[in-house]
């Protein structure tokens, strides 16, 4: 069996054995707590581990506080323990500080296991923390940047939509498969869900950014898929031979669309294109029959949801082209 180790293993283990070392250089009583703190405070981003670390230090002070009154009012022992942890665990999640909760119990137990709460002791359970939590802070400022993986996964749903709205083109004049759309609407939801969860890793990685570009751009997207959800629907169930210059207006549409889909395209040629669409259907012939009427309602839901499609893309154009330099890829 194959074992592949990861960078956040390597980078636990070699925070754990820092910090003890750290901490024996010092000569820290209980030395070991160190490269235990060390260990649950690795994160995944470096925002994280700043608030992990605000957090326990927080928490140190909370538990602290209500140690030195559980055991000087009941003793040290461990009814006395209790009795801190009954105090302790609702306020620390109360203050959101859940996380602190078993590293500050087990410097709490250093306390207790010495039967004293002298100054020397609280200032050798803050050093720990420091340690552990510092070790870790500075090693989770180095993390990958994920610029390059973003912008590959970028151009994958792009292609996905772009090929989806070519689809669906067809489909409308009954050349194309529908099963096909299907199968594309459902790879490139998959890919737009890795695809958040990567861009909101990448803006946790930005300490002092408000930068959300991709994050941003991701969502956009995730919410037009929905729309070409809806679109997608419609156009499976429209089948109107009496008004083809309606229809043939919109499948020309989704071409344009298809073939100007990019992350750069501020998507006006396209409303200037939707604003054609919807003027020829108004003028067109209006229906006879309930069903061609309710062909042409299904046409008119299909055109709205366009509407708010290229909107959607309008929008963010409008947000990001000011700061297009700051906000892109380069």
């Amino acid at each position: 069996m194959k074992v592949t180790i990861g960078m956040r293993t390597i980078k636990t283990a070699v925070c754990a054995a820092v910090a003890i070392l750290i901490a024996q250089y010092f000569h820290l009583e209980n030395p070991t707590a160190a490269g235990i703190i060390a260990l649950l405070s690795v994160t995944n981003t470096k925002r994280s581990s700043f608030e992990t670390a605000f957090f326990r230090i927080a928490s140190l002070i909370l538990a602290t506080l209500i140690a030195y009154g559980c055991f000087n009012l009941l003793g040290y022992h461990a009814i006395a323990f209790g009795c801190y942890l009954l105090l302790f665990i609702p306020l620390a999640v109360r203050g959101k500080m859940t996380d602190g909760i078993p590293v500050s119990s087990v410097l709490v137990t250093h306390y207790l296991v010495a039967g004293d709460l002298s100054f020397a002791l609280v200032k050798n359970a803050f050093l720990l923390l420091f340690i552990g939590a510092g070790v870790a802070l500075i090693a989770n400022l180095f993390m990958p940047d994920f610029t390059k993986k973003l912008q590959k996964k970028q151009s994958l749903v792009d292609e996905t939509i772009k090929q989806l709205l070519l689809g669906m083109s067809l489909y409308l004049g009954g050349k194309g498969d529908g099963r096909q759309c299907d199968r594309l609407l459902d790879n490139v939801v998959l890919s737009l869900k890795n695809a958040e969860i990567a861009a909101r890793q990448q803006d946790e990685n930005r300490l002092f950014s408000e930068e959300s570009y991709y994050l941003d751009y991701f969502t956009m997207r995730r919410l037009q898929v929905d729309i070409l959800k809806k679109m997608n629907q419609l156009v499976k169930e429209t089948h109107d031979k009496e008004n083809r210059v309606v229809v043939t207006d919109i499948e020309e549409l989704l071409q344009l669309s298809s073939l100007s889909f990019s992350e750069h395209n501020d998507g006006l040629a396209l409303q200037d294109a939707f604003a054609k669409v919807m003027k020829d259907y108004r003028l067109a012939a209006l229906p006879q029959t309930r069903e061609e009427f309710e062909q042409r309602a299904k046409l008119y839901q299909l055109i709205s949801e366009f509407d708010h499609f290229i909107t959607l893309k309008i929008e963010f154009h409008k947000k990001y082209q000011a700061n297009v330099g700051k906000k892109k890829p380069e």
